[in-house]
């Protein structure tokens, strides 16, 4: 499945035809570099990877310099590997958010805003104890967490307070409304996960 490796620059709106304002999300996707082509012969599957953004070559390890020197490309901060190209590509070939078409349907993976360490009212929904007749201390607790004498365990999986967010979320069939090819940017109609400036993978 054909992709690019992006960035969130944030959200705007624009109008239709018939006059209605559409909440949209602009991306700035690629240029992306070939750092590595897959094949079955020599992997056992085939899928390219793909570099974005560039960084300092101080703040890049001695490996991953040689790796990018192979390219013949300055070191990337994002590396991402995406199976299922049916057109072919060299090592250290550009791909541009000219791939994309107008109106057509995309798939987006982000990570979630982090939200730190949650109790379960804000994590899951959960009601909470009765707020009348004398305040109990035990308002946002969870209450029991399950048997006593048998399994004397909670079980696996139980919802319970802990880290909230920060996970990949993958959104699909986002329409493509607009193409900018000469400045690399996207605009899809909707939301997608993840703070302004966090990568994005772009799948259509």
């Amino acid at each position: 499945m054909p992709g690019l490796i992006g960035r969130k620059i944030g959200m705007t709106s624009v109008f239709s035809e018939d006059g209605k304002n559409i909440p949209c999300t602009v991306i700035e996707a690629g240029p992306c570099v070939v750092t590595q082509v897959k094949t079955v012969e020599t992997d056992g599957y085939s899928s390219l990877q793909l570099a974005f953004d560039d960084k300092k070559e101080k703040h890049t390890s001695k490996p991953m310099a040689g790796h990018f020197q192979k390219a013949k490309t300055s070191p990337k901060r994002k590396v991402v590997e995406i199976k299922d190209w049916k057109k072919e590509y060299q090592l250290g070939d550009t791909i541009t958010s000219e791939i994309f078409l107008e109106d057509r349907w995309i798939d987006v993976t982000g990570i979630t805003k982090g939200k730190g360490f949650q109790g379960v009212v804000k994590r899951y929904g959960y009601s909470g104890s009765a707020q009348t007749h004398g305040q109990s201390s035990r308002l946002r607790a969870p209450g029991s967490l399950g048997p006593g004498s048998y399994p004397s365990r909670v079980f696996k999986g139980k919802p319970m307070a802990g880290r909230m967010g920060g996970e990949a979320v993958k959104v699909i069939n986002l329409r493509l409304i607009k193409v900018i090819p000469e400045n690399n940017l996207l605009i899809v109609k909707g939301s997608i996960p993840g703070p302004k400036g966090s990568y994005l993978i772009i799948e259509k």
